[in-house]
C-alpha cells in the first residue's frame, strides 16, 4: 500500500516495520491429500488412528500390518462415515521399500528403532514424507493436536517436546470456538466466488467478510442463508458508495500488558490500515496488528523531539481523507490525558467518521499489579485523576490544592517526572498531611515495571537519580498504606509476577 507523504504537516512521522517472525521449530503446513495414495506401517492402535486422520482428510489410506491391533481391524472394516472421507484398505504383511513409491503421505509405527530408522531412510529416497508414531525429532513431518471446524481447521503442534501441553491448548480453543463456526466456514466456501463476482473492488470485498466475521462470531449456532448474504452484500456495496472518506478509531492499548486489551482493541488493529501510535505504546500490542498494516510512529512526548498535536491532527484526517481506516493507537485510554478530545474535534470538523475503543487506564493498571483498590469505604470515597504537565509543559496552575489535600480522596497524578517535586511541595502547603502514604510507579504492567513507595513528603526526594525510564504514574491516598511494610523498590517480584 503507498502512501503519499502528508502534505500541509511539518511532522515526520516514522514508520515501523513489522518485527521479523520468530524462529520456528517446525513450519505448519496444511497438506490436501484428498484422492492421494497414503501408506501407515504397522497396526498399533496409534497407527489406527493416523490412518483415521488420514482417511477424514479425503485419502486412500492403504495399512500394512502382520499383526493388526483391535483399532486397526474394526477402522479398515468400517464403511467411510461420509463420501468426504478416504477408503481404509488392511493388509496383513510387513512393508517393503516398493510400497513407498508414489505415496502422498508416509507414517510408520514400529517397537523397532532401527526398523523406524529404514522406513525414514527408504521413504526419502523414494521421494515420499514421512512420520515416525512417537518419534517426531526424526520424522520429516508431525502431526498436530488438531481443531476441527472443518473447513476451519487448527492445528496445534509442540514439536513432540510436550504433547500433554498442546493438547490443553487444544481444548482451550475447542472450548471458546463454537460447533456451528464449522458451517459458517463451509458457508463462506460456497459464497466466495459470488462476493468476488458482485462487489467491485477489495474494499467493499473486506467490509463484507468482515461483516460476515461479526455475523458467525455472534450467531455460531445460526447457519447464514441467502437472505443473510443479500444483506451484507446491500451493506458492503452502500457503505462502498457512501464512503468518500476513511474512518479514525482512537484505540487505547492500556498501560502495557497486550493481554489487557479489549476485544474491540483487537479487532480495530487487525482491520486497520494505518496505525499512527505513542511512544508510550508497548511494543508487544503493535505485534497483534494487522501485518499488512502501515504502522508510523507520531509520538507526543513532552520534554524531547516528537510531533505537534495540530500535526497529528492532520496526518489523521488526511490519510482518513484518503479513504483510510486509520486507528490512532495511545497508551492507556485516549481520552484519560490523551488528547483524544482534540483529535475527535478535528475528525469532526473534517467530516471523517470517528469512533473511541476505550483501554485501560494507568490508574487501573497500577491497583491491579498492587491489588489494592483505589477506593475504600474507611480511606477513600473519591478517586480523581490530575496531570502534573500542562500545555506550557510546568506543573499546572489550575489545579484545585484543597482536592488533593482531602485525605478522604485517591489521587493519580499522571506525567509527574519534571514538576513532581514542585507538586509535593506545593499540596504539603496547601493542606496535604506530609505521611500520607504514596508511591511512584513507573511501566505499570510491564516486564520491566517499577514501584517506590514512601510517605508522599519523601517520594521526589527518594527518587531523585533513579528516575526510572517509560511512563510513570504517582498514586496518593491512605488506601496505600500498607505498602509501608513492603519493600520500597519490588520491580523483580513484580517483574517475576508477569512473567509467571
Amino acid at each position: 500500500m503507498e502512501l503519499p507523504p502528508p502534505a500541509e504537516t511539518q511532522c515526520s512521522p516514522q514508520e515501523t516495520a513489522s518485527n521479523r517472525m520468530a524462529a520456528l521449530s517446525r513450519l505448519p503446513l496444511f497438506l490436501s491429500l484428498r484422492g492421494g495414495r497414503c501408506l501407515v506401517a504397522g497396526g498399533s492402535a496409534a497407527a489406527a488412528w493416523k490412518a483415521e486422520l488420514l482417511s477424514a482428510a479425503g485419502a486412500r489410506v492403504e495399512i500394512l500390518a502382520e499383526s493388526p491391533s483391535p483399532e486397526t481391524v474394526a477402522l479398515a472394516a468400517a464403511a467411510p462415515p461420509s463420501s468426504e472421507h478416504g477408503p481404509v484398505r488392511l493388509t496383513r504383511r510387513a512393508w517393503t521399500p516398493s510400497d513407498l513409491g508414489g505415496c502422498a503421505l508416509a507414517v510408520g509405527a514400529f517397537a523397532d528403532p532401527g526398523e523406524g530408522d529404514r522406513f525414514l531412510a527408504t521413504a526419502k529416497e523414494a521421494g515420499t514424507i514421512a512420520n515416525l508414531v512417537d518419534r517426531a525429532e526424526a520424522s520429516a513431518v508431525t502431526f498436530g493436536s488438531i481443531v476441527n471446524r472443518s473447513p476451519l481447521v487448527i492445528s496445534v503442534n509442540s514439536d513432540g517436546v510436550a504433547p500433554l501441553f498442546g493438547q490443553a491448548v487444544r481444548a482451550r480453543i475447542e472450548a471458546l470456538l463454537p460447533q456451528g463456526l464449522a458451517a459458517w466456514a463451509a458457508t463462506a466456501k460456497s459464497w466466495r466466488e459470488r462476493v468476488k463476482s458482485l462487489l467491485a473492488g477489495r474494499p467493499a470485498r473486506r467490509r463484507f467478510w468482515q461483516a460476515f466475521m461479526q455475523e458467525a462470531l455472534e450467531h455460531p449456532n445460526r447457519q447464514g442463508d441467502q437472505a443473510t448474504l443479500q444483506r451484507l452484500l446491500t451493506q458492503a456495496d452502500s457503505k462502498g458508495l457512501e464512503k468518500k472518506r476513511g474512518r479514525i478509531t482512537l484505540v487505547g492499548s492500556g498501560p502495557g500488558d497486550p493481554e489487557l486489551l479489549t476485544l474491540r482493541a483487537l479487532r480495530a488493529l487487525q482491520s486497520a490500515e494505518v496505525i499512527l501510535y505513542d511512544d508510550l505504546v508497548h511494543p508487544a500490542v503493535l505485534d497483534l496488528a494487522r501485518r499488512e498494516a502501515r504502522k508510523l510512529k507520531a509520538g507526543k512526548r513532552g520534554y524531547g523531539p516528537s510531533c505537534k498535536q495540530i500535526d497529528i491532527n492532520a496526518l489523521l484526517v488526511e490519510f482518513a481523507d484518503l479513504g483510510y481506516d486509520v486507528v490512532r493507537l495511545k497508551g492507556g485510554d485516549p481520552m484519560i490525558f490523551g488528547r483524544g478530545g482534540e483529535e475527535l474535534t478535528a475528525a469532526r470538523a473534517a467530516g471523517i467518521p470517528v469512533e473511541v475503543v476505550p483501554g485501560i487506564t494507568a490508574a487501573q493498571g497500577a491497583a491491579s499489579r498492587l491489588a489494592i483498590s483505589l477506593t475504600h469505604r474507611d480511606r477513600a470515597q473519591r478517586l480523581q485523576y490530575v496531570t502534573a504537565h500542562a500545555k506550557s509543559g510546568r506543573l499546572p496552575q489550575e489545579i484545585d490544592w484543597c482536592a488533593l489535600a482531602d485525605p478522604t480522596v485517591t489521587t493519580a497524578v499522571y506525567m509527574p517526572k519534571h514538576t513532581l517535586a514542585e507538586l509535593v511541595s506545593t499540596a504539603v502547603a496547601a493542606g496535604l498531611d506530609p505521611e500520607t502514604p504514596a508511591l511512584a510507579m513507573a511501566n505499570a504492567t510491564r516486564r520491566e515495571e517499577f514501584v517506590l513507595a514512601a510517605p508522599i513528603a519523601t517520594l521526589p526526594e527518594r527518587l531523585a537519580g533513579r528516575m526510572p525510564d517509560g511512563p510513570m504514574l504517582v498514586l496518593i491516598g491512605h488506601v496505600f498504606g500498607e505498602l509501608e511494610s513492603v519493600a520500597p523498590d519490588h520491580a523483580a517480584s513484580a517483574a517475576a509476577a508477569i512473567a509467571d
